[in-house]
């Protein structure tokens, strides 16, 4: 076991990204710090309980995460529903290649860097409903693996995959509005 002493020099040099992934969950500087607070608090109080050896990052995303959960989650009268079952594969990419902009050469990939901005992507990624916003950030954004990332959300592996796959294909089809509007693709349907 681990001594608690010990917490802040060992916890506290992940602060900084972990007030990121709450910022990102939350979409509000005030309950971020409010998160990011209870999920230390949390972790203060079972640090005797983290195995030394063992992956710290991902034991405090998953406080971070289960305390986003339970705390602003059942908050909401309603979880936010979507039905993204619709989105076809690779959405963003197939309306690129027949751009103007594909005969020029460039990739689409390049295309899209050019003239879509961050805080369009993070728009984009801010409206996929929250199981997938949380798959899509911990994987692409934090780096975690999809056994790490079911360990932090405390769901199957199969679960994780799916809301990933889900939640790319979403953000491909939301990020295609903006290609629209820059003249990268025609008019969308």
């Amino acid at each position: 076991m681990a001594d608690q002493a010990r917490f802040a020099d060992m916890a506290m040099e992940h602060m900084s990204a972990l007030y990121t992934a709450a910022l990102r969950m939350t979409r509000n500087r005030a309950d971020a710090e409010d998160l990011v607070q209870e999920a230390y608090l949390r972790a203060y109080r079972g640090f005797g309980g983290f195995q030394e050896g063992t992956n710290l990052k991902a034991w405090l995303y998953k406080i971070l995460t289960n305390t986003f959960i339970n705390s602003y989650r059942a908050a909401r009268r309603r979880p936010e529903k979507a039905d993204v079952e619709d989105v076809e594969d690779l959405y963003l990419y197939r309306r690129l290649s027949t751009a103007p902009a594909a005969a020029s050469g460039r990739s689409a990939e390049e295309e899209v860097l050019e003239r879509i901005t961050d805080d369009e992507v993070k728009e984009a990624i801010e409206s996929l409903p929250e199981p997938f916003r949380i798959a899509v950030l911990l994987a692409d954004v934090e780096g975690f693996s999809y056994k790490e990332i079911a360990e932090i959300t405390d769901v199957p592996i199969g679960t994780v995959m799916s809301r990933i796959h889900r939640g790319r294909k979403a953000l491909q089809k939301a990020l295609a509005h903006f290609a629209a509007e820059r003249g990268l693709v025609g008019a969308l349907d």
